[in-house]
């Protein structure tokens, strides 16, 4: 069954446009969510042309097999990104994929559905899992997980920096009772918060920590773009659309040491210069952001970070 909710993909255009579809050319969307990234890659592909859709969550599955039942160019399957190295030589299309597309973080739908519990705004089960059938939910973590190990995630991968102290209250908190709701948990964090910032909730730091705790969302990324790198032809392009900055980081970093080569710690009066210390990739223009036009109809928008590269060897 497909969710009602209203999901805009964020720089549509543009990265479709980066990719540089070829007509033929075989291509992979990471993170279909709800398709709007691969309907305008289908719309430029040719009788010939291929594409492969990944994701984690059902709903969006089920839109997938949905427009791959209209369209036979189309398959869609239920798996990480990061698993896109085993699916791509499942299918013998190792090193033969033309672009592959990642477009990072959670979906509107996800955040508007207050059954997936991702989102502060609206009172839901405490889950947010992308996939709800695989893993622990954010309720059976914040239950087992030690103090160290909540303030940890809230500061590693929320930035939270009154993460001990919101660990601390969520600790003592969930001795009385276990934590089921999101407005529950985001009570508690917005009162051990004590410095607001301006237009923020004060637990969204700490939400955004456990979301990507929860479904290993930077893991998942390290391995994902090593492994669009392997899947990718000679000439074939990385689209990346990243929406916040531990995310971006990693992007930026491994483009950059991509670019660079692997052999940029080695003396540079070396008398050989063997290949496999030439630059693997090379960076296609800036980084790109949101325009005001389409900020102002998604407001959401206004995080997105786009980067491209092309594979050189």
């Amino acid at each position: 069954m497909t969710s009602g909710f209203r999901h805009i993909t964020v720089l549509l255009d543009e990265a479709v446009e980066a990719l540089a579809v070829r007509a033929d050319g075989c291509y992979l969307d990471g993170t279909f969510g709800r398709g709007g990234h691969s309907r305008l890659i289908l719309e430029k592909l040719g009788p010939d042309g291929r594409l492969l859709g990944f994701d984690k969550d059902p709903q969006a599955i089920a839109t997938g097999e949905t427009l791959a039942a209209e369209d036979g160019r189309f398959v869609v399957v239920q798996r990480s990104f990061a698993e896109l190295g085993e699916e791509v030589a499942a299918r013998n299309m190792t090193g033969r994929v033309a672009g592959v597309l990642l477009d990072l973080g959670v979906s509107s739908p996800q955040l508007d559905d207050a059954e997936r519990g991702f989102s502060f705004l609206n009172d839901g089960p405490l889950d947010m899992r992308m996939d709800p059938t695989r893993g622990i939910s954010a309720a059976e973590w914040i239950a087992s997980a030690a103090e160290e190990e909540i303030a940890r995630v809230f500061k590693e991968y929320g930035e939270e920096r009154f993460a001990k102290r919101m660990a601390r209250a969520v600790v003592l908190r969930r001795a009385e009772k276990p934590f089921e709701r999101t407005a529950d948990l985001a009570e508690v964090l917005k009162v051990a918060n004590p410095a607001w910032e301006k237009g923020k909730n004060p637990a969204t730091r700490a939400f955004q920590g456990l979301r990507i705790y929860v479904n290993n969302e930077l893991g998942d990324l390290e391995r994902g773009l090593d492994a669009a790198l392997e899947a990718l032809e000679i000439g074939g392009r990385l689209v990346v659309i990243s929406f916040h900055s531990l995310e971006d980081r990693i992007v930026k970093l491994f483009m950059r040491r991509h670019v660079k080569g692997e052999a940029d710690n080695l003396p540079r009066d070396l008398p050989v210069r063997f290949a496999a210390f030439e630059p693997r990739i090379k960076v296609l223009g800036k980084p790109q952001f949101a325009s005001e036009a389409e900020l102002k109809a998604n407001p959401r928008a206004r995080s997105a970070v786009m980067r491209v590269a092309e594979k050189l060897r």
